[in-house]
């Protein structure tokens, strides 16, 4: 029997697991992303996001606590999107790196046969 890989094996199970890489990314990580699309285009209307920035104070240590006194002095929708947007974001970026986590993992068993 032989040991070697072909060309064409190597190729075909790179692409095989590049497809699986993907699937993580495309199934639920989409879908978590355009929770995010739709929660910044709730928040859009909801908010003039302009005089928000615009009222942010200069200095850098003043700036948390602007933040956190706007989230709690808005309206529960704004505050529900906000918090939307926060966790789709976490798990969009859970699931780029689980994804790319097991790229590098699947290029080193290569590189090892």
């Amino acid at each position: 029997m032989n040991d070697t890989k072909s060309n064409i094996e190597r190729i075909v199970m790179q692409r095989v697991h590049l497809i699986h890489a993907l699937r993580f990314a495309v199934s639920s990580g989409m879908f978590s992303m355009l929770i995010f699309i739709l929660a910044l285009w709730g928040i859009g209307r909801e908010v003039w996001v302009a005089n928000v920035l615009q009222n942010s104070p200069g200095n850098l240590f003043d700036l948390a606590h602007f933040y956190i006194a706007a989230f709690t002095h808005t309206s529960f929708i704004v505050q529900a999107l906000v918090l939307l947007t926060l966790v789709s974001l976490v798990y969009v970026a859970r699931e780029i790196a689980r994804a790319l986590a097991f790229i590098s993992a699947q290029e080193g068993a290569v590189d090892q046969t």
